[in-house]
């Protein structure tokens, strides 16, 4: 690849994993989803390094996001510094430094646990494709430096 094409399929990176925090903050699950590949896969970790879950797929990655993030819940997610690696020109990964905040309202007892607010810190490892001009999401897994529950 030429240097140009390097920095433009990084920019549309950033660009991606952009609009992925925003529709994780305004809760748009559908929306969210669709930045994967039809096979793509998501599965946080704990700050053990133990699988919470394993979403399969955009209708899956939807529905669980939607379930474990329903009723008063408000999800706050920033990324940080990057380091993305262009591969080809249709596949590229990188590792995001990244932080979590999710709020419950008062009464709410989703899954996994009980908790009022969850502070998070850790890492996003990361695989795209470039599918008909576009790049998207094909692996997202999530590891953890530290979690912080009050209840």
């Amino acid at each position: 690849m030429l240097d140009l094409e390097t920095l433009t399929a990084i920019e549309d990176i950033r660009n991606l994993e952009a609009r992925y925090a925003r529709y994780a903050d305004h809760r748009r699950w559908t929306d969210l989803a669709a930045l994967f590949t039809a096979d793509g896969w998501f599965r946080p970790m704990d700050a053990e390094g133990n699988e919470v879950i394993m979403m399969n797929g955009r209708a899956a990655i939807a529905e669980l996001l939607s379930a474990r993030n329903s009723g008063d819940v408000q999800p706050i997610h920033q990324l940080f510094t990057h380091e993305i690696e262009i591969e080809s020109p249709t596949s590229a990964k990188a590792v995001w430094a990244m932080a979590d905040l999710i709020h419950r309202g008062e009464g709410t007892e989703a899954e996994p646990a009980p908790f009022r607010t969850m502070r998070g810190w850790g890492h996003y490892h990361v695989t795209y494709r470039k599918i008909d001009g576009h790049w998207l999401i094909a692996t997202r897994t999530l590891t953890r430096t530290r979690l912080e529950f009050t209840h």
